[in-house]
């Protein structure tokens, strides 16, 4: 088969209708590569969860060492294509020396996201009866996953390494349909249940000991205002010991749901409410008759 009309007709296209990079012509980040950082990030945090490795290979210090290796590798490039991007510069040893910098302030910080997960991930077993064990739960289900990923994504974040955190948070996005923007400040114990559909916005702040189930949104009231809202609390403050059900929206960053409340299912909730509330929609009685012949 002649490839060459084809070829010539999307070459010329290139030229009629570009889409090019907004800053510069210097390399992307990858998507592949982040993905491999994530399960790098999920191996030293999990020993032998998530490797082809034995327990016992993966729990030694050589091992741990050689992934620790890997890991910062194939970090510091990415981190250093990043700042490059946003820089509007080829490459620099300046940004070269931040990159790795930056990248073993990450890794790091690893021990301490470990010591969150391993909260969330007893919420997640105290919380749910049908879990049989955390092993379950740490490789199979969806709310500890999009979490465990938030937390590193969170870490990148707060180093003000630009576009990866994202990457890392629409990866979790697209393998759960849980979508946790890493600006997002989680507290400890945190628990998703079933969690399709979640939305949790970028300046949302959530406390201590909260669940919340599939379909919640933690949102902002409106978005109109574009660019102009940047940098501004647009999400909810959730605080401790709150449980969310099914279908709720709560939006507006001056919304604060108080500690020890419970919002039902479907509820949509634009204002402020006080500790210890319950907020439900009341459902009309359901008349069941049995039909005679």
């Amino acid at each position: 088969m002649n490839y060459k009309p084809i070829t010539k007709l999307l070459y010329n296209d290139y030229t009629v209708n570009p889409i090019k990079k907004d800053h510069c012509s210097c390399r992307l980040p990858s998507n592949v590569v982040m993905k491999e950082v994530i399960m790098l990030s999920k191996e030293l945090m999990f020993p032998g969860y998530f490797t082809k490795k034995t327990m016992s290979e993966t729990g030694s210090y050589l091992h741990t060492n050689r992934i620790v290796r890997k890991l910062h590798r194939k970090l510091r490039d990415q981190i250093t294509y990043s700042l490059l991007y946003l820089a509007d510069e080829g490459r620099d040893k300046q940004i070269r020396k931040k990159s790795c910098t930056l990248c073993i302030d990450y890794i790091k910080k690893l021990p301490e996201v470990r010591a969150l997960l391993q909260k969330d991930l007893d919420a997640h077993f105290d919380g749910d009866p049908s879990a049989f064990n955390r092993d379950q739960i740490v490789v199979s289900y969806p709310g500890f996953y999009a979490i465990s990923i938030y937390r590193m994504a969170h870490e990148l974040h707060k180093l003000n390494v630009p576009l990866l955190p994202r990457m890392m948070s629409e990866f979790a996005h697209r393998e759960t349909g849980i979508d946790i923007n890493p600006g997002a400040i989680i507290g400890e114990y945190f628990f998703i249940d079933h969690g399709t559909g979640v939305v949790i916005g970028e300046t949302t702040e959530i406390g201590n000991h909260v669940k919340i189930y599939q379909g919640v949104t933690l949102g902002a009231l409106t978005t109109k205002g574009g660019q102009s809202l940047k940098g501004k609390k647009r999400h909810p403050t959730i605080k401790d010991n709150v449980t969310i059900y099914s279908g709720a929206s709560i939006l507006g960053g001056e919304t604060v749901i108080g500690s020890n409340s419970t919002v039902g299912s479907n509820v949509f909730i634009t204002g402020s409410l006080p500790d210890n509330s319950r907020v439900s929609i009341k459902i009309p009685e359901l008349v069941i008759k049995t039909q005679t012949n």
